[in-house]
């Protein structure tokens, strides 16, 4: 019998195999508008709230992608991510300081999307003239009753949707006769989260659609460079420098 672990590996890797075929259309569609956006001097712009936050840092300030892209951050870590209201709230506050500007794009990440937050940074971003690209699960943004008063899901406010495929719940690993803490004993263990793993692949699958973009048009590359290979630290401060009010991470 094979290991939770051993299930959990062999399960993502297929779901991550399917997503990324699923996905291969939004990805070149929204590649290429993130690409015209950054040629004509845009930056890209992430949200997401909770856990879902650490999906869009994977493309901010990151060695081998790309440099303007910035964050909208959650302080509350998600605590406060159904409060109607804080949304919109985070995303003025954002706008007012670093920008949301007409013809750029933002992805906006909620796996439920079913969380006022997310919806309503992607309302806001909407109203000042973005391209909204949402990630989610889309059997649960689709099944899950939201808690915005507009009465949509993420997904059916965004322009364009990359969906993880994840399953309710986001665990895919049964841990067969495993005790769940504070629930009753017949009540099923489940673990083995996708959302992190696979969320993470297609945001770095849709900067290099917009990278390629950029290439075959005889665009500059703005790459982010490793720090610690010689010269990095000095060509990502002089590119940085470009974007200097505009980024969430500033480097030099």
């Amino acid at each position: 019998m094979k290991s939770p672990a051993e299930v959990y590996g062999a399960r993502a890797r297929e779901m991550l195999d399917r997503a990324i075929a699923q996905n291969a259309g939004v990805l070149k569609t929204a590649g290429v508008l993130i690409g015209r956006s950054i040629a004509d001097g845009g930056v890209l712009h992430t949200f997401g709230s909770g856990h879902s936050e650490i999906i869009g840092r994977e493309i901010i300030g990151r060695a081998g992608g790309l440099m303007p892209v910035s964050g909208i951050f959650d302080p509350g870590m998600g605590f406060s991510e159904n409060v109607v209201g804080y949304g919109t709230r985070l995303a003025e506050r954002y706008d007012h300081t670093h920008g949301l500007h007409p013809g750029e794009v933002i992805i906006v990440i909620s796996n439920s999307g079913k969380n006022a937050a997310p919806i309503e940074v992607g309302l806001y971003a909407k109203q000042k003239g973005l391209t909204v690209v949402a990630l989610t699960a889309l059997a649960m943004s689709t099944t899950a009753s939201t808690v915005h008063p507009g009465g949509k899901n993420l997904h059916a406010i965004a322009d364009h949707v990359l969906d993880n495929l994840g399953v309710p719940g986001d665990a895919i690993v049964e841990m067969n006769n495993g005790k769940l803490a504070g629930r009753p004993p017949d009540a099923s263990a489940m673990a083995g989260p996708t959302s992190t793993l696979i969320g993470a692949t297609l945001l770095n699958l849709l900067t290099l659609e917009a990278m390629t973009w950029l290439r075959d048009q005889g665009h500059e590359l703005p790459v982010v460079q490793s720090q610690n290979l010689p010269g990095g630290m000095a060509a990502n401060i002089a590119l940085a420098a470009r974007y200097r009010t505009r980024l969430s991470k500033l480097i030099g």
